[in-house]
């Protein structure tokens, strides 16, 4: 729909494109839901930013698991910590929780203004250049990373890239184009919030009392958000607000449920992952099964054997059976946490790491590389491996592993990331630290 202004208008009598016709839309609204995401996205940024600290990608060849290569991005001013055990799965929870809570505020805020991302003409000045290529960086930067992270929450990547690299450099795009807007808009934001009525005002103001906001100067405010010729309200801005903040708590239910487990992952019935349990004991969830690998069933049946080695070429084999009889078993509550945002606390029973590098005649605190039969490969940090409870698993829940869940055996440290945490272990180096 088209707005028409008089011979005296800004426009000379021109016709203006689309500028919505919405008497919900103003300054105060975009201000209110811009002020939402102000306080929620850098806490979605920063616990991304944790959330790839915890592959210690500075280590060996970590960062290879994130399917890309380091970058002057990938700064680390720590190692990530092996306590608390549920540290991990905190920081995930968070990221994936809030995130898609998110989501509907976005896409109300984005709504909200769409007059100006249509206005005319494209470019008035060089200031007003720059916020326009914000724009393109900003909205352009939060839809693929709502789209490319939702997809992969829901098991399918039609995508031909890797996730996790793409949504890590997504978000730096993003946050760099929010941080150039920000600055421009938040004298605007503050004013309008300061000056168009208070939060509870509007929460009291029913359909029937609903009106447009207060014009703007149009000489100050050129891409007004306010409409000129506004239609009747169709819902109030408490309405609007209100089914914003119930989509909020339906999506942000899926994360949280995901993160707790137990009885309440039911809730969490938008996101797939982590869906398909095991049996008995070994009944919590599983990603990646072991028929999805396509190995042969003698792989981890009596020929199997760990080779465990050292920098000075030490090496040990044992069986399965040699672990359980040779070494003392340590048994553990600890959550395994996935990247995508879902976690489980078992209790592992295995042996500590710590005891298999001193088999190999490794003292102090070396880091650990380990490969799986998949060929998967990660590498602890030395602070990982001289944790108490880091294990080499055998058992779960008093029972040996099931395939699915890693057998023969399989690491699992506290506070980690699931991906580090391999199964299928069938190799596993201890040397010195070296960085990536």
């Amino acid at each position: 729909m088209q707005d028409v202004t008089g011979p005296d208008g800004p426009d000379g009598g021109r016709l203006r494109p689309w500028s919505g016709r919405s008497p919900l839309r103003g300054p105060w609204l975009t201000s209110a839901l811009g002020a939402v995401l102000l306080g929620g996205l850098p806490v979605v940024f920063i616990t991304g930013l944790l959330s790839n600290a915890a592959y210690n990608p500075w280590l060996n060849g970590n960062v290879a698991l994130q399917g890309r290569s380091r970058s002057p991005l990938d700064f680390y001013l720590f190692t990530w910590p092996a306590h608390p055990a549920w540290l991990y799965a905190l920081n995930e929870g968070i990221h994936v929780s809030l995130g898609l809570a998110l989501i509907p505020t976005i896409l109300v805020k984005q709504w909200s203004v769409m007059p100006r991302l249509v206005a005319r003409p494209v470019v008035r000045s060089p200031a007003h250049a720059l916020e326009r290529l914000s724009l393109v960086f900003l909205v352009g930067g939060i839809f693929f990373e709502i789209v490319t992270g939702l997809l992969f929450e829901e098991y399918w990547v039609p995508y031909h890239f890797d996730f996790t690299a793409a949504h890590y450099y997504g978000a730096w795009v993003f946050f760099g184009a929010l941080g150039l807007h920000t600055a421009l808009k938040l004298p605007k934001l503050r004013q309008s919030l300061r000056t168009r009525g208070s939060l509870a005002r509007v929460l009291r103001t029913d359909l029937e009392h609903t009106v447009p906001e207060p014009p703007e100067d149009p000489a100050l405010a050129p891409d007004s958000l306010v409409p000129r010729a506004p239609s009747s309200p169709t819902m109030s801005r408490r309405a609007l607000l209100g089914a914003t903040a119930a989509g909020s708590v339906l999506l942000g239910v899926q994360g949280v449920a995901q993160d707790i487990g137990g009885p309440v992952r039911s809730l969490a019935f938008l996101l797939p992952r982590g869906s398909e349990p095991g049996t008995g004991p070994n009944d919590f969830p599983v990603n990646g099964t072991y028929a999805s690998l396509g190995l042969p069933d003698h792989t981890i049946g009596p020929r199997w054997r760990l080779r465990v080695s050292s920098a000075d070429g030490q090496l040990l084999q044992f069986t399965r059976a040699e672990l359980s009889s040779r070494f003392q078993q340590h048994t553990y509550w600890l959550p395994i946490a996935c990247r995508e945002g879902w976690s489980t606390t078992q209790r592992w029973t295995g042996v500590r790491l710590r005891d298999l590098a001193a088999a190999v005649g490794v003292s102090g605190t070396p880091a650990l590389s380990l490969q799986a039969l998949d060929g998967a490969t990660a590498t602890l940090a030395s602070n990982q491996v001289s944790a108490e409870e880091s294990l080499l698993a055998l058992f779960v829940n008093g029972v040996p592993l099931s395939p699915d869940h890693g057998y023969p055996a399989r690491v699992i440290v506290p506070g980690e990331v699931a991906v580090n945490c391999l199964k299928w272990v069938s190799a596993m180096a201890f040397a010195p630290v070296v960085s990536a």
